[in-house]
Parts: C-alpha cells; structure tokens; sequence
C-alpha cells in the first residue's frame, strides 16, 4: 500500500477535492437554517428522475470503461454490501437496536451526493465512471430492497419501474454493445447530467439542517464504525478481487461512504426510530469530512501511479 505523504501539496489537493462538497453542502445548509424555502421533494424528484440517469449515460458515452471492469465493480459493491450487513446485524443483536433500522444505514452509503464528487474530484473521468457503477448497484438494491426494509415501499410495480433501475439497464446495454449517443442527446444528457452533483450536495446541506440530533453518543460511535468498516471491507474486497489501483480507490472510497440522508427519509415514511437513523445520517457525515480526507491522501496517490 502506498504510503501517506504530509507534503503542502498533496494538502492543496486534498482541499481542492473536498472544498466543492463541503461548500456546496454548506450552502445548502445555510439555505435551510436561514429560513429560505426549499423544495426538497421537487429537487429529489428531478434528480432521481432526470438528472441522474442522464450523468450516467453522459458519463459512459464520454468515458472509456470496459465490461469487465465495471462488472468488477459492480461485484466488489454487492460483496462489501452483503459483509455490512453481517456487521450491521451482530451490532444490533449487541446493542439491542432493531436490525431493520441499523441494517439499511449500514448497507446503503451515500455514494451519490458525495461519492460520486469525490470520485469525480480525485480520480477524474475514469474515476467517476467507476463510482457509478457502484452507484448503480446500490442504487438498485436501495430503492428496491432497502426500501422494502425500512419499510417505505410495498408496491412491487413502482420498485421495478424505479428510474434508476431503468438506468442501469440502459448503462448496461451501452456498455455491452458498445453504442454510442448521437450528438443532440449527449449534449442534453451532459446539460441535464451536469446540474445533478451541485442538486445532490446543496440537497445534503438542506436535509442536515433539518435533522435534530439526538443520541449523539449513538451516532458517533455507530457512525464511525460504518465508515472505517466500509474502508477496510472495500480494501479487503478490491485485494480479493485482484483489481487494479484506480479501481480499488475508487471502491474503497465508494465502500467508506457515511450513511445516506434517504435513509432518514425512509426511516421517516415508515416511522421506525427516525431519531436515530438521524443521529446516523449528521454525525457520520460531519466524521467523513475528517476521515475522508485521510483515505484520500493514501489511495490517491496510488490510483495516480
């Protein structure tokens, strides 16, 4: 592994791949904590609906990714999700939570409205590319069966009419027949694609500003532990899987994500100790502004060489 230079300035590009998020999600915390409206449900819609699934067919037509790289990718996701899950489960038999709500913040990172930046900041194209298939794959598994698990969704039509489950399925397609878009489209997808990070990071700053803390004992602890976990399981993985350098940073920073504000939102909808997921959702993002930039010196470096 590489080892962990303390020089000025891998500093200024560790600054300069965290600034965009922790300034935008700033200002969207600000926003909110002003008292200005914002429309949450409208901003989750576009982005879930529109604006997402045209970065990721933006990004693969633009960006060389090969199939099995992203199937390694995507592998390496549902083997780091199944191994927190396992934690998630004996942590709640340990500490007595209900595994229905400590095992969705467990498996379900936040690897869209800070992920996906991240991966895009520090790694470039080739990079972000990656992180989206992550993304997708967990994406898929949170909209279907974490939804089932927190219990904010039954309807077994709208889980498969998701669109980011259609997303996939084009991504996937493109990739395997190797097509390309014409001009008009991926200049629209690329406009369109663009707003969705800047959307997802004043979003993350809107909706921590209106999560009340409580349990913070709870959330430090439990959220500290989803964090570091994630980093050694991603690791432990992308070793397994034998795969190259910038794919294993890609999948250890996508596997060290906090826990996702959907999570809440989920928790929210079903009702099932939205307090704590809460206390999750705030203090394991604040720890990742700290415990990102970490991992960030060491694996750049590598992915870079």
């Amino acid at each position: 592994m590489p080892t962990l230079p303390l020089d000025f300035r891998m500093l200024a590009e560790l600054f300069a791949v965290m600034a965009p998020v922790l300034i935008l999600a700033a200002i969207g915390y600000g926003w909110a904590r002003s008292g200005q409206p914002y429309p949450t449900d409208f901003v989750t819609r576009l982005v879930l609906n529109v604006s997402t699934p045209c970065l990721v067919l933006s990004t693969l037509s633009r960006t060389e990714v090969d199939l099995p790289a992203f199937a390694q990718m995507a592998l390496g996701c549902v083997l780091v999700s199944v191994l927190m899950g396992g934690i998630a489960l004996l942590l709640s038999r340990l500490a007595g939570f209900d595994w229905k709500v400590l095992v969705p913040a467990y498996l379900f990172p936040n690897t869209g409205n800070m992920g996906l930046p991240i991966s895009l900041y520090a790694f470039g194209e080739a990079g972000l590319a990656l992180a989206v298939a992550f993304f997708l794959m967990l994406s898929v598994g949170h909209f279907t069966l974490g939804m089932v698990l927190s219990g904010a969704e039954r309807s077994l039509r709208r889980l498969l009419l998701n669109p980011i489950m259609l997303s996939l399925v084009a991504a996937l397609a493109m990739l395997w027949f190797d097509l390309g878009l014409p001009r008009w489209l991926a200049n629209t997808t690329a406009l369109l694609g663009g707003v969705s990070i800047p959307l997802m990071l004043l979003t993350l700053g809107v909706s921590l500003a209106s999560i009340r803390l409580q349990h913070i004992g709870q959330g430090v602890l439990l959220g500290s532990l989803r964090i570091v976990c994630g980093a050694l399981l991603g690791w432990a993985v992308a070793s397994a899987l034998a795969l190259p350098p910038l794919a294993q940073a890609v999948l250890v920073m996508q596997s060290s994500m906090p826990v996702a504000v959907f999570n809440y939102l989920f928790a929210v909808r079903a009702g099932r100790s939205p307090e704590l997921v809460a206390s999750l959702v705030m203090c394991s993002t604040l720890l990742a502004f700290v415990l990102i930039p970490l991992l960030l010196a060491w694996w750049m470096p590598l992915a870079r060489g």
